[in-house]
Order: C-alpha cells, then sequence, then structure tokens
C-alpha cells in the first residue's frame, strides 16, 4: 500500500515537473540553457554605489553597474539580494550569496572571514575648493584656511587632527558644498565618492576635487573563503573590463572621468 501511494507521488511529481517545463519561466530558460547565476548581495543605501532607484524597484549605482558587467563577462546572469549591511558576510559564510560587492573596504579583520577580489575601486578623503581657488593643492594647504566638514564623519575627526585649520560642522554634505559655494569657506572636505558624485550630477563646473587622498581604503569584492576559483574569475573579468576601457565608462557616469 505505501509502495503505490510512492509511486502515485512520483507519477504526481513528474506531471507537475512537466507543466511547469511547458509553462517556461526564468529559472527554467537559465536551466536548458546553461546560464549560470551569479547571487550577489548588496545594502541598497550608499548612493552612488549601490541605491534604489525612486520606484525601489532597479537596483542602481556603480557597484550595481560594474558586478553586472563582470556577470556578463564571465557569462553569469547576476541576481541581486539587498540585504543589511553586518547580515552581508554572514549571507557569503552560509552560501546564501556568492559575491558581495557593497562599498566594502578590504581590512584585516574582514580578510580573516573572507576572500577579496583585487581592489576596484580606491577610497578616502578629498577636497574640494572652487575653481579658482589656487591657493589650496594638498591638505598641508588648509593651514590657515576655514573648511566645511559634516557632522559625525571620518572627514571631521581627520580634518581636526590637522594643525591651524577652522572647521565648520553641517548637517549634511549637500550643506558643505552651498557653503563653499556661498563663500563662507575655502574648502570642503568628504570621502572621495561624496564629492566626485556631487559634482558629476550638480552639473557644478565652478568647483574642481584635488588629487590628494586622505586615510586610503580600497573596495573589493568578498566571497567565501572556499571560492578562489570564483575569486579568480572576477579578477580576470575585472582586469578585461579594465582594459577594454568598460570599467573607465562606468566610472565615468558616476564619478565623472578619471583622473
Amino acid at each position: 500500500m505505501s509502495k503505490k501511494f510512492l509511486v502515485l507521488c512520483m507519477a504526481g511529481l513528474l506531471a507537475v515537473m512537466a507543466l511547469a517545463a511547458g509553462c517556461g519561466g526564468s529559472q527554467k530558460d537559465a536551466a536548458s540553457s546553461g546560464e549560470k547565476v551569479l547571487k550577489v548581495g548588496t545594502t541598497a543605501d550608499f548612493a552612488p554605489f549601490e541605491f534604489q532607484d525612486a520606484d525601489g524597484k532597479e537596483y542602481q549605482g556603480f557597484d550595481m553597474d560594474l558586478i553586472r558587467a563582470l556577470g556578463k563577462e564571465m557569462g553569469y546572469k547576476v541576481e541581486i539580494q539587498n540585504l543589511n549591511f553586518d547580515g552581508l558576510i554572514p549571507s557569503l559564510e552560509t552560501g546564501n550569496v556568492d559575491v558581495v560587492v557593497s562599498g566594502m573596504s578590504i581590512n584585516d579583520e574582514r580578510k580573516a572571514k573572507v576572500l577579496f577580489s583585487e581592489p576596484y575601486y580606491k577610497s578616502g578623503l578629498t577636497i574640494v575648493v572652487k575653481k579658482d581657488n589656487t591657493s589650496i593643492n594638498a591638505f598641508k594647504d588648509l593651514a590657515g584656511k576655514k573648511v566645511a566638514v559634516q557632522i559625525g564623519t571620518t572627514s571631521a575627526a581627520e580634518v581636526r587632527k590637522l594643525k591651524n585649520v577652522e572647521v565648520k560642522e553641517f548637517n549634511s554634505s549637500a550643506d558643505t558644498f552651498m557653503e563653499l559655494k556661498a563663500g563662507g569657506v575655502d574648502a570642503v572636505v568628504n570621502d572621495r565618492p561624496v564629492n566626485d558624485y556631487y559634482i558629476v550630477k550638480s552639473g557644478e563646473t565652478g568647483v574642481r576635487s584635488l588629487d590628494e587622498l586622505l586615510s586610503s581604503e580600497d573596495y573589493g569584492i568578498a566571497l567565501n573563503k572556499k571560492d578562489a576559483e570564483l575569486q579568480k574569475k572576477i579578477d580576470a573579468a575585472l582586469e578585461k573590463l579594465k582594459q577594454s576601457g568598460e570599467y573607465d565608462k562606468i566610472y565615468a557616469k558616476w564619478f565623472g572621468e578619471k583622473k
């Protein structure tokens, strides 16, 4: 009796599978075409690296464009999952995602838990001044100057360490730029991507960002410790994107032309 029941269950299962195959769908299409899926974890609240559009439907940003380009180069279909930042590495460790790309800096603490790709972005603090300002060309030139920073940020802490600098704190990075335009300060210090993104998206032509980085750090794509082969594939694909100029196109879209 139990064997007969098992046979009936198997027949029913096969029928359901046949129906699903007939109906089609993205999973079926991927399987039949041999398409590989790259499950990507991110925290979509860090513009311009990863964020959702106004409708909350599409994931946008530098990281999102880059991982899609890498997936295409490697022959993978990219599926993005929006997770809490503190859940990204645990999701890698449990295999819920294959990679994490989320403006994640490479440091020794994280390297003890996960693998990282080659760095794909160098962050740090940079200075923005008015275009006609020729007296400030490096952090040492901020001595004797008024500098705008955002309250509670790394930039605020680091600029306060500089000697003979008058620091003015504001609630948002947008306020720091407004103060610069109004002539209330000589310079603005923010995270590099914040400065570059502001200049690109605002279309502001009266300011310039300086090249020097303070407290430099690299961003990398994180992988499970066991995924050394995937790490090699990602590094190779990243190098190809750089050689082809595709990386520079993505970079320019979000940060302007590379200096």
